[in-house]
C-alpha cells in the first residue's frame, strides 16, 4: 500500500506515547476521494469534534478495524499483513493522531476546546444557517454565490434576503393548495433538517400555512443526533443564534422537563449537551419559525428548547450503550411537561427520513430510467409511504415496531424524534401535506422527507 497523505504537513510518530503505540480509533467516517487519476480513502471525524480530514490509501480500511486500544503496532502489523510494515502503520497513525481520530491528548484538547465554547455564551452560534444566509445575501447583491460576505453585508442583508427566498419557495409551493394556511395552530409539525435548497418544498409546505396563526409562546424542537457522543436522548441549555437574531432558551420548559425526569434521568439529559454544539437538525427550524412568526412587541424571537432523540428501534428503545437516557422516560416526562406548561407549546419532529444510494452504503447509482434503477427509486418511496401511513395513524409504537423488524432498510435517521413528537402530542387530527425526494444528478445520494402537522 501505498503511504497515507495529509494535506498539510507529515505529523511525526512518537514511540513513547502509548496512545500511538497501542491506538484506538475514535468513530470516523470514510468516503471516496479522487485526486490526479487515483482513489483515496478520505477519514473524518464522524462526531464533527475535529474539522481535520485526512486521505490515506484504500487499503488502510483493513489496518483501522485493529485499532481498537487493545493491539500494538507489532500486532497489527502481523495481523494485517498485505505488505504492511511498521514504518507505514506507524505513518498512518501518525496522521491519525495529528487529525484528532485517534483517542489521545490531541483529541482531548479539541473536546475540551468544543466544551469550552459551548460554555462561553448563553447562545449557540450559528452553522447551517449562517451558510444559508450568505448564499442568499450574495445573490441579493447579484454577486457570485462563493463570493465572501462580510460581517456588515450580513447584518444589513440578511432579513431582506432569507425573507425573499423563503417568501418565493412558500408562494411556490402554496399557489394552487386548497388550503394555504391552518385555522389554527397546530400542536406539533414535521419538518426536514435536510439543507434549504434540497427541502424547500417540503418546508415551505408547512412553515407557509403557519404565518396567519396565533403565535406560540415556545417550540420544543426535536432533533437527530447525528454526530455527537450521547447514547440517548440529549438536551441543550443554551439558546441558538441565527443570521436573523437570537432564539432564547425557554428555561422554564428546560427546567419542568428536568423536575419531570428526576434527578438521575436530568443528569442524563445534559450530560451530552456538546452534542448541541454542531449538529443541524434542531438549527435548520429557527430562521422559518422567525421568518413566519417575526418578533414579538419586546424584539424577541419565539424561545425554544432543543432536544436530539436516539432511534428507539436500538437496544428496545434504551440508550444504545445503556447509560444514557432511554427513550421511554424521556417520553413521559416530556408530555408532562407539555401539559403543565402554560400557554402555546409547538412540538417540532425535525425529520428526515430515507438515506440511499452509494454515498451512504448502497452499491448502485439512483439516477437513470433503467427499469432496474426506476424499481429501486420507487422500492424507497413505497416504503417511505408505508412508514409513513403509521405517522398519519399517530401510532408511533407500529412505526418503531415496523422499523426494528425490517432493520430500518432505507435508513430513515429520525425514528426517534417523529416517534417522541407522536407519543408526547395529544392530536386529533394528523395532516400529512408533502413528501419529497432530493437526489443529486448522478444519484449518489437520494434524501426523502416530509411534512405534517398535528391538531
Amino acid at each position: 500500500m501505498s503511504e497515507a497523505r495529509y494535506t498539510d504537513e507529515a505529523p511525526k510518530f512518537d514511540p513513547n506515547a502509548a496512545h500511538m503505540t497501542q491506538p484506538k480509533l475514535r468513530p470516523v467516517r470514510g468516503f471516496p476521494y479522487r485526486h490526479e487519476d487515483q482513489t483515496f480513502l478520505g477519514l473524518a471525524d464522524a462526531q464533527q469534534i475535529s474539522d481535520k480530514i485526512l486521505y490515506t490509501a484504500p487499503a488502510a480500511q483493513m489496518i483501522l478495524p485493529h485499532m481498537t486500544g487493545e493491539k500494538d503496532l507489532d500486532a497489527i502489523v502481523t495481523e494485517v499483513g498485505q505488505g504492511l510494515t511498521r514504518e507505514m502503520l506507524e505513518t498512518l497513525v501518525a496522521q491519525l493522531d495529528f487529525a484528532g481520530l485517534l483517542e489521545g491528548p490531541v483529541f482531548d484538547e479539541l473536546l475540551a476546546r468544543v466544551r469550552e465554547d459551548y460554555e462561553s455564551s448563553d447562545l449557540l452560534p450559528p452553522g447551517a444557517s449562517e451558510m444559508f444566509t450568505k448564499m442568499v445575501v450574495n445573490q441579493t447583491l447579484d454577486r457570485t454565490l462563493g463570493e465572501p460576505v462580510s460581517d456588515e453585508e450580513l447584518e444589513q442583508h440578511a432579513a431582506e434576503s432569507v425573507a425573499k427566498q423563503f417568501d418565493k419557495w412558500i408562494d411556490e409551493i402554496l399557489k394552487d393548495a386548497e388550503d394555504p394556511s391552518f385555522h389554527e395552530l397546530p400542536h406539533a409539525i414535521i419538518a426536514p433538517h435536510i439543507d434549504y435548497p434540497r427541502g424547500w418544498q417540503s418546508y415551505a409546505s408547512v412553515y407557509g400555512r403557519l404565518r396567519v396563526v396565533d403565535r406560540p409562546d415556545r417550540v420544543i424542537i426535536l432533533g437527530t443526533n447525528h454526530f455527537g457522543r450521547g447514547t440517548g436522548v440529549v438536551g441543550c441549555d443554551k439558546g441558538y443564534e441565527t443570521p436573523l437574531g437570537p432564539c432564547q432558551l425557554d428555561t422554564e420548559a428546560l427546567e419542568t422537563l428536568k423536575n419531570e425526569l428526576g434527578d438521575a434521568n436530568a443528569d442524563r439529559l445534559l450530560e451530552h449537551r456538546y452534542d448541541h454544539e454542531r449538529e443541524h437538525s434542531v438549527e435548520c427550524q429557527l430562521m422559518w419559525l422567525q421568518h413566519v412568526f417575526g418578533p414579538d412587541e419586546k424584539g424577541e424571537h419565539i424561545k425554544t428548547l432543543g432536544i436530539l432523540v436516539h432511534d428507539p428501534t436500538v437496544n428496545n428503545g434504551e440508550s444504545y450503550d445503556g447509560n444514557g437516557l432511554a427513550f421511554e422516560p424521556f417520553v413521559a416526562a416530556l408530555k408532562r411537561t407539555i401539559e403543565s406548561l402554560p400557554g402555546r407549546t409547538l412540538v417540532i419532529a425535525s425529520a428526515d427520513l430515507s438515506h440511499v444510494g452509494p454515498q451512504h452504503g448502497d452499491p448502485k447509482p439512483l439516477a437513470g430510467e433503467e427499469q432496474e434503477i426506476v424499481q429501486a427509486r420507487n422500492r424507497v418511496v413505497a416504503h417511505d409511504q408505508e412508514m409513513l401511513g403509521h405517522v398519519a395513524k399517530g401510532s408511533a409504537d407500529e412505526l418503531i415496531s415496523a422499523m426494528a423488524w425490517m432493520q430500518n432498510p432505507t435508513r430513515w435517521c429520525s425514528v426517534g424524534c417523529v416517534s417522541a413528537m407522536l407519543k408526547a402530542v395529544d392530536a386529533d387530527d394528523i395532516k400529512m401535506i408533502q413528501y419529497t425526494a432530493s437526489m443529486d444528478p448522478g444519484g449518489m445520494s437520494m434524501v426523502t422527507s416530509c411534512a405534517a402537522a398535528l391538531f
